[in-house]
């Protein structure tokens, strides 16, 4: 469930133009890629909806130089290479029509276009990346690097598509241990090393992420007897996304659940508490200012249930703020999935 960054990640302006024209991104090459690839798997890798590349090769040329069978795109290294020049280059702000321009000019060989490998052949290794669109997603998936691209460039379709396809492809808790979270982080760490630039980005993608965690949390109808479980953010903790991609696998299992958001008052988690009789309480906290032992105590110390038999749920402490700070006797879990496991093994008691 831990939401951290690890430090800064460059401190490029979004609006620069400066971008070496040699540049070859830091993406891992998935398999099948000499023998080339889909329009549908290039976008995916470079995080652009397919509509967007076949309308770059119908108005700029950048498209694939060999068709399958003479109709079907088949993208080679060459033309991969040719199109990642082209995505560093609007990430950067340059238009289009312009970048398409620059992405032919700095291709190698004559006459700008980019030279296909050999059948067989390995394109030369992959320099890291030090352009302003390119985000480092440390061990995320190829989707990761994708979406990160997307959201760079404000491409809410496109952000929207390849959640919508991780989340399919790979089931919730993968998606979010391999996706979702890398893209976050990635894009937390430029927000936070580049003052107040890259925040629109992380305002798009975190919209985006929770409409998508709302349309997967969709399961049967709770199980009778079941005991409901009460998810809320730590007062002035306002990160959200941990406990929604929650709720959806609590949904998805068919435990019930009560999602409180954003900096719920104490107060009114208690009243909750008391009015639900909940099996387990979560509460969130994205840094340590909005943590604290005493607050940790005070959510321990609440009772539900008739005078003379009162019940006292399990307090759940999640994110990275509760490091340190968390007294005797309540839960840690350490990712959605132990998470999940908790909570439906509290619910079946």
């Amino acid at each position: 469930m831990d939401a951290s960054s690890r430090g800064p990640a460059g401190t490029s302006s979004p609006g620069s133009t400066d971008v070496p024209a040699t540049h070859t991104p830091n993406t891992p090459r998935p398999a099948g890629y000499d023998g080339g690839l889909t329009t549908g798997a290039v976008a995916r890798l470079l995080g652009v909806a397919p509509t967007t590349l076949r309308s770059w090769e119908r108005r700029y040329g950048i498209g694939p130089a060999e068709r399958e069978g003479g109709r079907h795109r088949r993208w080679t290294s060459g033309d991969i290479e040719l199109l990642m020049r082209m995505c560093d280059f609007t990430s950067a702000g340059l238009p289009p029509a312009e970048a398409a321009r620059a992405a032919l000019a700095a291709a190698p060989g004559a006459g700008g276009a980019a030279p296909l490998l050999a059948a067989g052949t390995r394109p030369a290794p992959a320099r890291p990346s030090t352009a302003p669109g390119a985000l480092p997603v440390g061990r995320g998936r190829t989707e990761a690097r994708g979406l990160a691209r997307a959201a760079v460039r404000l491409d809410a379709r496109a952000v929207e598509d390849l959640l919508a396809r991780a989340l399919d492809r790979h089931g919730l808790v993968a998606a979010w241990d391999e996706v979702i979270m890398p893209t976050l982080n990635a894009v937390g760490r430029r927000w936070e090393s580049s003052g107040e630039r890259y925040v629109e980005v992380e305002h798009l993608l975190s919209w985006h992420v929770s409409t998508a965690l709302r349309r997967v949390a969709v399961g049967p109808p709770p199980a009778r007897g079941a005991a409901v479980s009460l998810l809320a953010c730590a007062p002035d903790e306002n990160h959200t996304l941990p406990l929604e991609a929650l709720t959806a696998g609590l949904t998805q299992r068919g435990l019930p659940v009560r999602m409180f958001g954003a900096a719920l008052p104490i107060d009114a988690l208690e009243e909750a508490a008391r009015r639900t009789g909940p099996a387990g309480i979560v509460l969130w906290s994205q840094g340590r200012s909005t943590a604290s032992r005493p607050l940790a105590q005070r959510i321990a110390s609440i009772e539900w249930g008739v005078r003379g038999a009162r019940t006292a749920p399990a307090v759940v402490l999640a994110g990275p703020g509760w490091v340190g700070n968390q007294p005797e006797g309540v839960l840690r879990p350490t990712g959605l999935a132990e998470a999940l496991a908790l909570l439906s093994a509290l619910a079946s008691r």
